[in-house]
């Protein structure tokens, strides 16, 4: 994989060539936005009259502050909406960064330390801790469970217990 670089006087070349491409892409949006100012303009907001009486001139700042009230709710509608957008899109970003994994986990190094040297590392050299886990251990005394009691012979009371939940034996007494 040799990759031949680029001499400066090509750099330079190819530089200038995107930023004269760049500038006039900049100026031909420059002119659309200005004919999209004056097209919403003549489409919104109608040449102004100027009223001869006192009263009509009311009523038009009556309606002129309508509809100021009504641009007012409209720009903080798109003002919410676009910080909602940022909001997510910033979101976004971050799940896009966990999931190209850029937080790698150093390799760490082994480390042979006792239980006992890994609990002063981390508690610090006041606390001595001696790692006798038997003696901390709670004594349980063994409760020996005393076996069930003489069950006896199984077929002893087969027939009180033989059919129909033991009324066998009436039937058989009025035969």
């Amino acid at each position: 994989m040799s990759e031949k670089k680029m001499t400066s006087s090509r750099r330079h070349q190819l530089k200038s060539l995107v930023l004269a491409i760049s500038k006039g892409l900049l100026e031909k949006e420059a002119a659309q936005v200005i004919v999209d100012k004056q097209n919403y303009l003549t489409e919104n907001c109608p040449a102004l009259s100027m009223p001869g009486s006192a009263q009509e001139l009311q009523e038009l700042c009556k309606k002129l502050h309508q509809q100021i009230d009504k641009v007012d709710e409209e720009r903080y509608d798109l003002e919410a909406k676009v910080g909602k957008a940022n909001k997510e899109i910033e979101d976004l970003k971050i799940k896009v960064v966990d999931l190209q994994g850029k937080f790698k986990k150093p390799a760490l190094k082994k480390v042979r330390l006792s239980a006992d040297q890994m609990l002063q590392a981390l508690l610090g050299s006041k606390h001595k801790v001696s790692l006798d886990l038997r003696s901390n251990l709670k004594q349980v005394k063994k409760e020996v469970k005393e076996e069930a009691t003489d069950v006896g012979d199984w077929r002893k009371n087969v027939e009180d217990k033989a059919g129909m939940g033991g009324r066998k034996k009436m039937f058989e007494g009025e035969a």
